[in-house]
């Protein structure tokens, strides 16, 4: 059926694909154990709501009434689910080992962020550090950890185990913690993260990686599941604990694919996560530079995704309630994640494709982000 695509199309397919593919058995399971626990946590608020419920105040806050913000649970019972259903046989072998790895290695991240949910006295100090930590920890089960980016002088540094594996952790809790910080509206987190697994999972797939694959898709599964609960009206949030543990996830993947593939660039794996990195590291320079006074790590209301729902979202659905435009606001910015993930398949194997595609989804997140904030597109020329 793909011989009528476009040539270009169907180099970003897989060959031979089917959709059988995407309906395996343990992935279907990871997302009926996430579903099923988001729906249990959100009957039973009553019950834990005294430690677990997100206050509807605050300068970020967007929802409406308290909300249950430990929909990490829910994710983590996923892949669990996902791993205990997977098959036992040779085949699959590999692919539990990668499961397994990421279950234990990511509890640092995950328990620190659940106890933030739960006590609201975490600092992000030590949650950074936990999530640095699941990424030593994953070195520490596989021996993998990143050796190369293709520049010949870091590649060098990298070759000595003690940098590599440093590096690697400041690349996970890099990683980790820039996805906690788009965890703003309603499914954006969740479906921003459906669509960075899947170009992991299709470039996986493409270079004949499968073990790899289809833990991406069973990883989809269990995020589908509180996907399905969390948008659009927002029953459950993902919390820091979920936020923490989906995000070394996703680090991690992005270490296997260039460490598993060579003939993968590992730009391909920066270009995937490039919108949440983008967006941590210019709140960063924005605090720091832009906004005399404020720490770097202090949260403000001034986001790309929330300059979204305050000019599109209001504009767009002048009508909707404050809670519809919430969920309404997540799909301009899966549009825009979108953009480096269909970028990171097609260019998966040019370090140079990758670097020229990553630039130019900079440039477009700055442009947007001055229109939103600034009504205009460039910087208005000095007399």
């Amino acid at each position: 059926m793909f011989e009528k695509l476009p040539l270009k199309l169907q180099y970003m397919l897989p060959s031979n694909f089917s959709i059988a593919e995407i309906l395996r058995y343990d992935a279907v399971i990871a997302l009926l154990a996430s579903f099923v626990t988001c729906l249990l946590l959100v009957c039973t608020k009553k019950w834990h709501g005294a430690f677990s419920m997100d206050s509807s105040t605050g300068v970020q806050k967007v929802h409406t009434s308290p909300t249950p913000r430990i929909g990490g649970i829910a994710i983590a019972i996923g892949v669990f689910a996902g791993f205990a259903a997977s098959s036992h046989g040779i085949a699959a072998a590999e692919k539990r080992a990668i499961l397994s790895a990421i279950l234990l290695a990511g509890m640092p991240a995950f328990i620190f962020g659940l106890l933030e949910d739960v006590t609201k006295k975490v600092s992000v100090r030590i949650r950074l550090l936990a999530t640095m930590a699941s990424g030593v920890l994953g070195w520490g089960i596989t021996g993998i950890s990143l050796t190369h980016v293709d520049f010949w002088g870091v590649d060098w540094l990298l070759s000595y185990t003690i940098i590599s594996v440093i590096f690697t952790a400041f690349a996970v809790g890099g990683v980790a913690n820039a996805i906690n910080i788009i965890d703003g509206f309603n499914g954006l987190t969740g479906g921003t993260a459906l669509i960075m697994l899947a170009a992991f999972g299709i470039i996986a797939r493409q270079v004949g990686d499968i073990p790899l694959a289809f833990t991406c898709l069973i990883i989809a599964g269990a995020v589908a599941g509180f996907f399905f609960v969390n948008w659009p009206t927002g029953k459950i949030f993902l919390g820091d604990g979920g936020a923490y543990f989906l995000g070394f996830t996703l680090a991690w993947i992005s270490v296997l694919l260039p460490e598993r593939n060579a003939s993968i660039s590992p730009w391909t794996s920066l270009l995937v996560c490039s919108y949440p990195i983008t967006e941590v590291a210019f709140s960063i320079f924005r605090r720091k530079f832009l906004r005399d006074g404020q720490q770097a790590t202090q949260p403000d209301a001034v986001h790309l995704h929330t300059l979204a729902n305050k000019r599109w979202a209001k504009r767009i659905f002048p009508n909707a309630s404050k809670t519809a435009r919430n969920g309404l606001t997540s799909p301009f910015l899966w549009c825009y994640a979108l953009l480096p993930c269909i970028s990171a398949i097609y260019f998966r194997h040019s370090t140079s494709g990758t670097l020229l595609a990553l630039v130019a989804c900079v440039v477009l997140y700055l442009l947007m982000y001055r229109k939103l904030a600034f009504f205009r597109w460039f910087p208005q020329r000095k007399p």
